[in-house]
């Protein structure tokens, strides 16, 4: 319980059982605690927990981004050690063609076999992890335990007690009452501060889904990339779609997903329906034709949903009890990770009380509920924009209607690029997880253009760009860096906002020197060529320059025009543009061996 205690100045302070109670071991629970600890040890930290870890839990497909916060929780080794299936990408049959298509984080034709355990390190970096969640989860509870985090496993919370929007206590199902200056939820979709504090939620009608799921033994991979790579897959039914993970040497999730309302129109119970979308997907089927079951066949809602607020007085909802995307994008552990670290950083910051705290919460608040917004809207695209759904064509067409989406490249891209680029990451271009050039190329197959060359981008057909700050005003940004929120200058006009460092920052310095991209292209190359880059890594780094370019044209940063006397970007003229990168390299190199990139643009 809360007591009044004397500080040693004469003045009161508030006494607390803890400093920070979180609900639900879970992922979030456990990154979030994890993070807490790490940057300040001293802190008290209590997880409640109502089941006893390991258990059974879906969200098994990880994305790369996770990686960074297993490896800032000092646990990446541990779930490397553990040996679950490397993630190199996933295969879907998805879109307007029944045609299978690829996409994957790390090109396969690149991959080096290496022996794991290994390092995150070289191509390790770009891939993500297949996790049987029963195991990966207690490996990171176990870890938080050891960071000195208090674990109580079994403990059920039975009542959130609150004076408005102010939390006051958590009351166990044992009767007594935990107190924290700071309460975080991480109980996924039962939500318990979430309910208990009235929170409302925005669930899209077009994006309420069943899943059925169970877990096979001795299931064939569908791909075997060197030691332990693999391909999740993805394969449409008429009425829904199948995802097959593997977990480990011999186990797989295999699961399926429909629309609610057509679940209710079959009247066909849970196991039932599960049995025959598998029966109906061949390639699936043959992968599971000398497996067997272990266990029963599960069922639960599948519903996209936002809650209006993501924190309050002394409160912080992270993870799924914040929000969750449809699980087509595999987004749901990553929010998970990145929503827990950064309830983490805000805290610590709170702490220190050196930045100011109504700003804090609200970055936090902005920041992923933009992001989660924007997972949803991709979701939103991805099911109008399957041709496979043969049986559920209105529910498509709908879903489009109700969205704005007019389903060509560029205005679907109109569309989801409406929330804007630069909400979640100020050193990069990104639409949520992906970057121009993947969003952009998965648009295209999902609408049935299947070449990479025939991405477009809007910067393609103009010549001359000039930097448009008209209406904008000054802003801070914050970026978590080694448990700081750091600082940083933007730009803000409404909704949109452009950040002045990173990527940003170095399009921001070559648009008020020149407009002609003649002479943009060779100042990105010359930025690549100042941060130390030869070859097909420099002409990788202009490229995410140039998708940097692209996203503030997008969202009105840049103004374009067409100069006729002028040549237009040719993105494809790879080979000129690594020649350019090294010469200038050699040039620097010349001119100056210890040359710095401020000296140079």
């Amino acid at each position: 319980m809360v007591r009044e205690a004397n500080n040693g100045a004469g003045m009161m302070k508030q006494d607390y059982d803890y400093d920070v109670v979180i609900i639900g071991g879970g992922p979030s629970g456990s990154t979030c605690s994890t993070i807490l600890k790490k940057y300040n040890p001293g802190l008290r930290v209590l997880i409640l927990e109502k089941e006893k870890f390991p258990r059974d839990h879906i969200g098994e497909s990880q994305l790369p981004g996770i990686n960074t916060v297993l490896v800032e929780m000092g646990v990446w080794d541990k779930v490397e050690a553990a040996g679950f299936p490397i993630k190199i990408g996933a295969s879907y049959t998805w879109g307007k063609n029944n045609d299978q298509w690829d996409f994957d984080f790390f090109p396969v034709e690149q991959w080096r076999d290496e022996p794991r355990p290994a390092k995150f390190e070289g191509q390790r970096e770009y891939t993500a992890f297949q996790v049987d969640r029963g195991i990966f989860d207690k490996i990171l509870l176990d870890h938080a335990r050891e960071m000195g985090v208090d674990v109580r496993e079994e403990t059920l919370v039975t009542e959130v007690q609150r004076d408005g929007d102010r939390i006051t206590g958590l009351k166990l199902q044992d009767g007594s009452v935990v107190t924290g200056k700071y309460y975080v939820d991480g109980s996924g979709v039962v939500g318990s501060i979430r309910r208990a504090m009235d929170v409302g939620v925005w669930v899209p009608d077009q994006l309420k889904n069943i899943a059925t799921w169970a877990y096979w033994e001795n299931a064939e991979w569908a791909l075997e990339i060197g030691v332990g790579a693999t391909r999740v897959q993805v394969r449409s039914l008429p009425y829904g779609w199948v995802w097959f993970i593997p977990l480990g040497p011999t186990r797989t999730s295999v699961g399926v997903i429909v629309p609610a309302e057509h679940y209710k129109k079959t009247g066909l119970t849970p196991e039932a329906l599960y049995k025959k979308g598998l029966s109906e997907q061949p390639e699936i089927s043959k992968l599971l034709r000398n497996a067997t079951m272990d266990g029963e066949i599960q069922s639960c809602k599948d519903w996209s949903q936002l809650c209006d607020r993501l924190y309050g007085d002394n409160w912080f909802l992270v993870g799924e009890s914040a929000g969750f995307a449809d699980p087509i994008l595999a987004a749901g552990m990553y929010l998970a990770h990145q929503s827990s670290r950064d309830v983490a950083y805000t805290i610590l910051e709170l702490e220190r009380g050196q930045l100011d705290a109504d700003w804090l919460r609200k970055r936090y608040d902005d920041r992923t509920r933009g992001c989660i917004k924007t997972h949803i809207r991709f979701g939103q695209f991805w099911y109008s924009a399957n041709g496979c759904f043969t049986d559920l064509r209105d529910y498509c067409s709908e879903i489009a209607k109700s969205a704005g989406l007019k389903l060509t490249p560029a205005q679907a891209w109109r569309w989801l690029s409406q929330g804007g680029f630069a909400s979640d990451n100020p050193n990069k271009a990104l639409f949520g997880l992906w970057d121009v050039e993947a969003a952009k190329g998965t648009i295209q197959k999902c609408l049935g253009h299947d070449q990479v060359d025939e991405i477009k981008y809007t910067i393609d057909e103009f010549n001359v760009f000039k930097l448009n700050l008209k209406g904008a005003k000054k802003d801070m940004l914050g970026d978590l860096v080694d448990g700081r929120i750091v600082t940083s200058p933007c730009f803000r006009r409404g909704e949109r906002v452009l950040p002045t460092i990173g990527f940003y920052g170095d399009v921001i310095r070559v648009l008020e020197r020149e407009s002609s991209m003649e002479k943009i292209l060779p100042m990105f190359m010359r930025i690549a060529a100042a941060y130390g880059k030869t070859g097909q890594r420099a002409v990788g780094l202009a490229y995410m320059l140039i998708q940097t370019l692209e996203a503030m044209v997008s969202d009105g940063w840049v103004n374009c025009t067409v100069d006729k006397s002028k040549p237009l970007l040719n993105r494809k003229g790879s080979d000129h543009m690594i020649r350019w990168a090294n010469e200038t390299v050699e040039a620097m190199k010349a001119q100056n061996p210890d040359v710095s990139y401020t000296q140079n643009i």
